[in-house]
């Protein structure tokens, strides 16, 4: 049975999101015409950004029809503020979507209203390939086949990520996001875990946003070592969850992680060099990566 009511709900920081929301609300206004039973609200939370031109810009979005504009005082994290758009949202189905990805297929909104399946649908990622220059986007074209929906259904809860879904409202509002996690990274494997633990079914669908947008190399080997610090502080939760932590709890010869945090200690800072300058490696990434967390665990 079709959807016939959606809260559509953008977390923004530091980016404006007025042409996003212009199309999603054409597609809104399309799916009305479709079946005149049909309701929808677009609720746009700006999570305390200091870029005043990109706030500026999103306040037009208050000017477009079943369209808000929230700005918060304080800056709370993207998991408070998913939270706090599924308060204020009023609808029974919320459609999360980061605001910096673009919308690829023309049917997009009714792909999601039409999926037969209940609890939490998952729409996935597509990349912008091309930039061979920029970490980032060589990481995620390396990793783009598990992106696709029948390799995300294989680890259905492993597989979540926020960047693109449609959930119940009742149970995100009774299963929120993990408000410890202030920065992004990995409270959406936190979430997927707690589904799983409340035996909330995630069905992965062919409905992607593409991701257009890269941050610069130096700032995406800031974020990854954010995101590292982050999963060294709930690794004993998120065992099982993280292919990192499987990586590292497989090493089970104490001189093996000696030999990598020395290794990491005399040529990590070369490698990161190398990741942040014009011609980034992969391989170079992920021993940086290794090294980096596996050097966060020399006290456990």
């Amino acid at each position: 049975m079709s959807k016939n009511e959606i809260s559509i709900l953008l977390p923004v920081y530091n980016e404006a999101c007025v042409d996003i929301v212009r199309r999603l609300a054409a597609m809104c206004e399309n799916e009305r015409a479709r079946r005149p039973d049909f309701t929808y609200e677009i609720l746009v939370a700006d999570d305390a950004s200091p870029r005043v031109s990109s706030i500026e810009q999103n306040r037009q979005i208050n000017t477009i029809p079943h369209c808000t504009f929230i700005e918060k005082e304080r800056n709370t994290g993207s998991a408070a503020t998913r939270n706090f758009l599924a308060q204020k949202s009023q609808y029974q189905w919320l459609l999360f979507l980061d605001c910096d990805m673009q919308i690829v297929c023309q049917d997009f909104l009714a792909r999601y209203l039409d999926c037969a399946s209940d609890g939490v649908v998952n729409g996935g990622i597509c990349i912008k390939e091309g930039d061979t220059q920029n970490l980032r986007c060589l990481y995620e074209t390396h990793c783009a086949p598990m992106h696709h929906y029948t390799k995300r259904s294989e680890r259905p809860y492993q597989s979540f990520r926020s960047t693109n879904f449609m959930i119940e409202r009742s149970l995100m509002i009774s299963h929120p996001f993990d408000e410890r996690f202030k920065k992004s990274g990995y409270e959406d494997v936190m979430f997927g875990k707690t589904l799983k633990e409340h035996r909330i079914r995630i069905t992965h669908i062919d409905n992607p946003t593409m991701m257009v947008d890269f941050e610069s190399n130096v700032c995406y080997v800031e974020k990854i070592e954010r995101s590292l610090r982050t999963l060294y502080s709930f690794r004993d939760e998120l065992r099982g969850y993280s292919r990192m932590l499987t990586i590292v709890n497989g090493i089970h010869i104490k001189q093996v992680l000696t030999l990598i945090r020395c290794w990491h200690r005399l040529f990590g800072a070369l490698e990161r060099r190398i990741l942040c300058g014009k011609h980034p490696v992969l391989a170079v990434f992920n021993l940086y990566r290794l090294g980096y967390y596996i050097s966060l665990t020399k006290n456990d």
